[in-house]
């Protein structure tokens, strides 16, 4: 099964439900610390692509 399909057949009751389970499971407390580490991990990979792309030099016609 492909799973860019999985993701757009879900509604607006799957994503609530989905929510809720990972409210339940990490408490009000812990989900911005989640968030806060992936956002730098967000923000570390859009940096080191960054960098690889001005390491790559421009195929010129």
């Amino acid at each position: 099964m492909n799973l860019s399909i999985f993701l757009w057949s879900l509604g607006a009751p799957e994503i609530i439900i989905i929510l809720v389970v990972v409210l339940l499971l990490f408490g009000g407390k812990k989900i911005p610390e989640l968030m806060k580490g992936l956002g730098k991990g967000i923000r570390e990979f859009k940096d080191a692509s960054k960098g690889v792309d001005s390491d790559v030099p421009e195929k010129k016609e």
